[in-house]
């Protein structure tokens, strides 16, 4: 069995990805703010629990009861989102708001920390139970 298959580390890996990804859009939206009818944008975030299925069939929305919205069609896997976060649009139309955006910057690093030291344990506990340290 390879590192690679076990399910906690495929998470981790794919957390920590997403967490870089996220950077890089945060930073896009710091670096336009001044940029005249710019939108800040966001990551959706990963759906970790999806490589715990056993099938890789899609999941479906089903509509049990009328009263109950319909799921969308099409591709649902959209990767950005447009953040709104309540602020107010500049007369530019500019909506980037700089103490938010800064604020999911430290946020999103203390999570990739957490998710690349649980990886550093996690890979330091298996070397250990394998007699390799």
């Amino acid at each position: 069995m390879s590192i690679y298959d076990v399910p906690l580390f495929s998470m981790l890996r794919t957390r920590m990805q997403w967490h870089q990804e996220r950077q890089q859009v945060l930073a896009n939206n710091v670096a336009n703010a001044d940029m005249p009818k710019f939108r800040p944008r966001d990551l959706v975030p990963p759906d970790i629990k999806r490589p715990m299925l056993a099938s890789n069939a899609p999941l479906g929305v089903t509509q049990t009861d009328g009263g109950h919205l319909a799921g969308l069609s099409g591709n649902s896997s959209a990767q950005f989102r447009t953040t709104s976060g309540g602020y107010e649009v500049r007369p530019s139309g500019n909506a980037v708001d700089l103490e938010d955006e800064m604020i999911k910057v430290a946020a999103n690093q203390m999570d990739y920390q957490a998710a690349t030291t649980l990886y550093t344990r996690s890979l330091n506990l298996l070397k250990t139970a394998l007699g390799k340290r």
